[in-house]
């Protein structure tokens, strides 16, 4: 039971960390291919955890505040390389793609340099694993993760909004860019309670959140519950498949993962024709023909509805598009 559970408690935690994190950073971006790993969370959260490693080795207690601090500050900088009068989702994910890339290499850096101090517990961490995880660990991550969690169900609101483009969540009284930093900020929280505990785990924040929007679609107030369930299911599977198929050794679950995600997920691209949405948008689209006229306009239509544009046309009138 002290072997066991603790083990399975933490894997379920962990894959329900990463794929919420995963479904509201996709919500957030606007693209089913974001991830906590695209954006820098992960490799901010990895990077701060290495050196809590290094620095406080003998206080693991630190490990979660250490990591979410990281993925924390790791996600600030690439929302403020990405403000321009307003935060573009597309600049968004290229800054989250070199932060994640110089981070990951800082990251590697202090493990070779201080190897002595990291070997115990270098190729669980690189690898992503659950091995050895106790009582312990599970005490001193739940309450981040719980925490989390629990706050993810104040976010689907606002990511449902989100989802639809920044014009049309200000129109329904959201305020944007205040409500964008609260879901990077719980994204941040909530993979770097996961990766505290577990190491660089991949595919689960990307994967689960696309195949339960695949199934349900894009509402959140039934993908993030279940993208939660499915990752934490997916992940205490894949921990107990790695340790059973492979006796006598224990393979890591984040690679049993990756061996599986990839191919699956390229599997549904190709099933599927590519990624779908429920929706056609557009991100600060300027056009004229005429004398009509578009200027900076972010919106997205639903599947199956219509919609109007109304403004003024600059000679004294309303016009409807």
């Amino acid at each position: 039971m002290d072997l066991r559970l603790p083990r399975v408690l933490i894997g379920f935690i962990v894959g329900a960390c990463l794929a919420a994190s995963g479904a509201i950073l996709q919500g957030v971006v606007r693209n089913p291919l974001a991830d906590p790993g695209i954006i820098g969370v992960t490799a901010g959260g990895g990077l701060a955890a290495v050196l809590s490693m290094i620095v406080f080795p003998q206080f693991t207690y630190l490990l979660p505040a250490a990591a979410f601090l990281g993925a924390l500050l790791a996600a600030l900088v690439v929302y403020m390389l990405s403000f321009d009068q307003g935060v573009s989702p597309l600049k968004l994910i290229l800054a989250g793609v070199a932060v994640n890339a110089l981070l990951g290499a800082v990251m590697n850096g202090f493990m070779v340099l201080y190897s002595e101090r990291v070997q115990a517990v270098l190729p669980f961490f690189l690898s992503g694993g659950l091995n050895g995880r106790s009582w312990h660990h599970l005490s001193f991550v739940s309450p981040y993760a719980i925490a989390g969690l629990c706050l993810c169900f104040f976010a689907i609101k606002p990511a449902n909004l989100l989802f639809f483009g920044d014009e049309s969540a200000q129109l329904l009284g959201l305020r944007v860019e205040r409500t964008r930093f609260f879901l990077i900020a719980l994204a941040a929280l909530l993979a770097g309670a996961a990766v505290s505990v577990s190491g660089l785990i991949g595919f689960v924040g990307l994967v689960v959140p696309h195949f339960i929007r695949l199934l349900i679609g894009d509402d959140y107030r039934y993908l993030l519950p279940i993208s939660m369930l499915g990752g934490g299911v997916l992940v205490v599977f894949a921990d107990t498949a790695a340790r059973v198929w492979f006796t006598p050794v224990e393979l890591p679950v984040g690679i049993l993962l990756a061996c599986i995600g990839a191919p699956f997920f390229l599997y549904l691209l190709k099933k599927k024709g590519g990624v779908k949405l429920d929706v056609i948008a557009m991100d600060d689209v300027s056009l004229s023909q005429g004398g009509f006229r578009l200027s900076s306009i972010s919106a997205a239509v639903p599947k199956g509805s219509v919609t109007g544009i109304i403004g003024p046309n600059g000679s004294g009138e309303v016009d409807v598009y």
